[in-house]
């Protein structure tokens, strides 16, 4: 098979979908990697990399979007609906419930569409989501902790305080357990609030005494958020949009100078006023007084991490797509079958048809009639 793999191209994304060590490993197997030139600088691979690993590059984005599979990192963005057709294999992250208007793009267009986000195995883990959110989570407190200090607009106050001095209270909603590592690591106070009772009792255990557990409600949120300096929105439901939970109301009770850091708002965003995506260029706004972090794309503020933590997950599923076919390794792999969300020009994950009141169309029925 010929893989594509294009430079990505929204605000200070600096990864890129592939290590030269994926390209040994695909190229071993007898398939052709195409690289958009410059795709890999920002994650410190340059062309030499790629050709020393067996890859050809070619100088434009329309070269690489025109093989039988393209691998991207990030959600195509309007720019590049054009390279969409029949036959494409996109695989990449997507987050369709969020993108009404790239879930059209790739209907009308019957790419099989292939999300990294609900690719999920038998025991509901998601792998190819797992690394990003890891390393998103461990940015999240760091961010928190640098948008506190009063240069950037918060309310002038270290996290983990002095002695004599109070330490910074931190939420995350959701049960981020590397956000939780990471403010703990600064020295904050941590809460932890999850709707999973069995998620409380692991997270306990793991914390101990370091975290205080409380059930979700919006009793509880609001209690926690307004004793907050920083709020970290961790909730996630495969493939759907994330759930308001903080209320506007919630967000006014907050100290001015507070922050929040909305992981989720690649898929919408936990709180009612995380209203827009901001980027790596401008980060942050203000509203009631808070400090508002919405940026999509927060892995790509680490790209070589992110790329290597990302590839060293994704090549063996593409691996396997490029070997037998979209059709076989998605019937053979019930995990990729589930990262299915568009085929034929039908919405086939469940999620993102409620998102659009579109009609859902089963992913096995599509592939077994085709």
């Amino acid at each position: 098979m010929r893989i594509g793999v294009p430079k990505e191209v929204k605000n200070n994304e600096n990864r890129v979908a592939m290590t030269p060590a994926g390209v040994m490993n695909l190229i071993q197997f007898g398939h052709e990697v195409y690289i958009e030139t410059g795709a890999g600088i920002g994650s410190g691979f340059s062309d030499r990399d790629y050709m020393s690993a067996g890859a050809h590059i070619v100088q434009t984005a329309e070269e690489a979007w025109a093989m039988e599979m393209v691998i991207k990192v990030k959600e195509p963005i309007q720019s590049e609906y054009m390279y969409f057709r029949e036959g494409l294999i996109l695989f990449t992250y997507l987050h369709l419930a969020a993108e009404p208007d790239l879930t059209s793009a790739l209907i009308n267009n019957k790419v099989a569409g292939i999300a990294y986000e609900t690719v999920q195995l038998p025991n509901r883990t998601l792998p190819l989501l797992t690394p990003m959110s890891e390393v998103a989570g461990r940015m999240a407190a760091q961010v928190g902790a640098q948008f506190l200090e009063k240069i950037h607009g918060g309310k002038g106050i270290l996290l983990s305080g002095v002695p004599g001095v109070q330490r910074g209270n931190v939420t995350i909603i959701g049960g981020g357990t590397n956000a939780a590592k990471m403010a703990i690591g600064l020295g904050a106070k941590v809460t932890m609030i999850d709707l999973n009772p069995d998620r409380l009792r692991q997270l306990d255990d793991i914390f101990g005494r370091e975290v205080t557990t409380l059930i979700s409600n919006p009793y509880n949120i609001a209690e926690a958020v307004k004793d907050s300096d920083l709020v970290i929105g961790a909730v996630l439901i495969p493939g759907a949009k994330a759930p308001k939970l903080v209320t506007e109301e919630m967000i006014k009770t907050m100290s001015p100078g507070s922050v929040i850091v909305d992981i989720a708002i690649d898929q919408g965003g936990i709180f009612k006023t995380t209203d827009r995506i901001t980027t790596h260029d401008h980060p942050t706004y203000e509203k009631h007084g808070v400090v508002h972090y919405a940026v999509a794309n927060m892995p790509g503020a680490v790209p070589r991490t992110s790329t290597i933590a990302l590839t060293n997950v994704t090549v063996p599923y593409a691996v396997q797509i490029a070997n037998k076919g979209c059709k076989k390794a998605c019937l053979d792999n019930e995990a990729l079958l589930k990262g299915v969300n568009t085929l034929n020009g039908c919405v086939t994950y469940k999620a993102v048809a409620e998102a659009h009141s579109l009609d859902y169309s089963d992913t096995r029925t599509q592939l077994e009639q085709h």
